[in-house]
């Protein structure tokens, strides 16, 4: 299974956010917002993957493309399924999550628990990585994002231990949600040779 964990630096561990003013009064939460749609969506489906979204080092919430029930491609959507999370957040127990609505879970889980939690193969994607067209896709593939901002130094460590490669999907540097997109492409065509 396809997996995405992208860190939140600002990101809100409250529902008291707006919906109206993701992009500042949220701590840029609609970078992770477009990150989920694009971890999800298809034109006209939904990908059977899964995306972890880490809440300031403190809360992970999970959106299950397989199990996921009236999603939409809009951030504002996407936005009110996180704030519904973090409402239920209380019901979230050592490491037994809220499930506020079908396919979306939140945890007490910062980074590091959500790494151990997801599994897979740990790929980071920077833009100081090796060319991802020069590699080969792995099996069971979790890529690993920041936000806006770059990792901290204790992620960039935690991710040298822990990522099997580190890549950058192309020349230019991109938003989290337009790597997502290219990483699907990469395994949709099986690193560029199945068309």
């Amino acid at each position: 299974m396809r997996q995405f964990v992208v860190v939140g630096h600002d990101a809100p561990t409250s529902p008291e956010f707006p919906l109206d003013d993701l992009p500042s009064a949220a701590g840029r939460l609609d970078v992770l917002c477009r990150c989920v749609n694009s971890a999800l969506f298809l034109s006209h489906g939904i990908r059977e993957s899964r995306i972890h979204l880490v809440l300031a080092d403190e809360y992970t919430v999970t959106f299950d493309g397989a199990s996921a029930r009236q999603l939409h491609p809009d951030e504002r959507t996407t936005a009110a399924r996180i704030r519904a999370a973090l409402d239920a957040r209380e019901d979230a127990i050592g490491h037994m999550p809220a499930e506020p609505s079908p396919g979306v879970e939140l945890r007490q889980l910062g980074f590091e628990a959500t790494l151990d939690r997801v599994g897979g193969t740990p790929v980071q994607l920077h833009e100081d990585g090796e060319p991802l067209f020069e590699a080969v896709p792995p099996t069971n593939p979790t890529f690993v994002l920041s936000d806006h901002s770059d990792f901290t130094p204790a992620e960039r460590e935690l991710l040298a231990d822990r990522a099997d490669s580190r890549f950058r999907v192309g020349p230019e540097r991109l938003h989290a949600d337009h790597s997502i997109t290219v990483a699907h492409n990469w395994l949709d065509t099986d690193g560029y040779t199945d068309y």
